[in-house]
């Protein structure tokens, strides 16, 4: 099989075509990022009938090319940017980098190393994953807007406001409020304004958290049914997680999410510390479902923390045990329902999955 490395840019990507057996590069092709040169490019690979497709950082640059490929029945692999790295590094020719040698690269990874993720075409996951990235961001624009507002109050009230304020408290002082000056004039109607944004991004979220809602329930997600696992957050760990069976096992998934213990051994010490590494978003969600349940005395976290710490470990070990097995029951969580959820789409239509 030959394998077609992509090296992506906004406006124009390149082809190298590599044969695994002998790691030879078999020709190049450079096309403008236009569907009818991604016709071309896919003319132009079909002169070796058994092939696949490395696109380097497929979910950033390649995203477009690679779901175009996949959706013409093409099989394709996305290859991480720094795997490409590595293998430039090792490989003879020094420090030399191109588009050429980038897309190599890419597929020397995909034959050789293994270090790559299938591409999927776009489901329910990447309907969260839009709808969460677009909460995150209204939240960040929220607490930028509370932070103005803060400083504004600050100028116009004795102490300013509490910390916990929201556009109704803010309203209730602004209305008891009588501006004297020009300039507190302008900084009343400044924070007036500030309080029609903010109320402006909460009406947004809640319909973000709505169409959240929908989309779980739509694909038969029942995440939601683990203690302390709301919506918002089920919706963040699909959109982190994707394809829930890309993960070998959920050890896999426990390492990619960052929830698999680091064993430190050396000498006579033995013991294990916080993973930093992995998909921190994804690690703070789960983190949320363990603190939960670690807290609360009906969720099914709790007699198993307890029951740690009887055991003579930390409440810290205790509960980075009880986020391990929360991962544990998320993945598994995720992967019933995704299995239900292709069933129900191949009866819909045999040739959608």
């Amino acid at each position: 099989m030959i394998v077609i490395g992509i090296d992506p840019h906004k406006s124009s990507h390149t082809a190298t075509a590599v044969d695994p057996a002998t790691n030879v590069d078999l020709g190049s092709l450079r096309i403008r990022s236009t569907e009818p040169d991604y016709r071309a490019l896919l003319e132009w690979a079909r002169r070796w009938p058994d092939h696949r497709w490395a696109v380097e950082n497929a979910k950033g640059l390649g995203h477009h090319l690679s779901l175009w490929l996949v959706q013409q029945g093409e099989s394709v692999v996305d290859v991480p940017s720094t795997a490409t790295a590595r293998v430039r590094q090792l490989s003879r020719g020094g420090r030399r980098k191109n588009d050429r040698i980038d897309a190599a690269a890419a597929a020397c990874v995909a034959a050789l190393q293994g270090d790559e993720r299938p591409v999927f075409c776009e489901d329910y996951t990447s309907v969260l994953r839009v709808l969460d990235d677009r909460r995150r961001s209204l939240l960040s624009a929220k607490s930028k807007l509370v932070n103005q507002l803060h400083a504004v109050l600050r100028q116009l009230l004795p102490g300013g406001a509490d910390v916990d304020l929201d556009s109704e408290k803010a309203a209730v002082l602004l209305r008891r409020f009588v501006p004297e000056s020009p300039a507190d004039v302008m900084r009343h109607r400044i924070a007036l304004e500030l309080v029609g944004d903010l109320r402006r991004l909460d009406v947004q979220l809640a319909d973000i958290s709505e169409r959240t809602e929908i989309t779980l329930t739509d694909c038969g997600s029942t995440l939601t049914t683990i203690f302390g696992c709301g919506s918002v957050t089920a919706g963040r760990i699909i959109a982190r997680t994707g394809n829930p069976f890309r993960f070998a096992s959920e050890a896999a998934f426990a390492t990619y999410s960052g929830t698999a213990p680091v064993q430190i051994a050396s000498a006579d010490s033995n013991r294990h510390r916080l993973s930093r590494d992995g998909d921190r978003v994804l690690n703070s969600a789960l983190h949320v479902i363990a603190v939960c349940q670690g807290r609360n005395l009906s969720s099914p976290g709790y007699p198993y923390v307890h029951n740690k710490i009887e055991g003579g470990m930390t409440r810290r070990s205790a509960m980075r045990c009880l986020k391990r097995q929360v991962a544990k029951k998320v993945w598994r969580t995720m992967c019933q329902d995704h299995r239900r959820w292709e069933a129900r789409e191949q009866l819909r239509d045999p040739a959608a999955v």
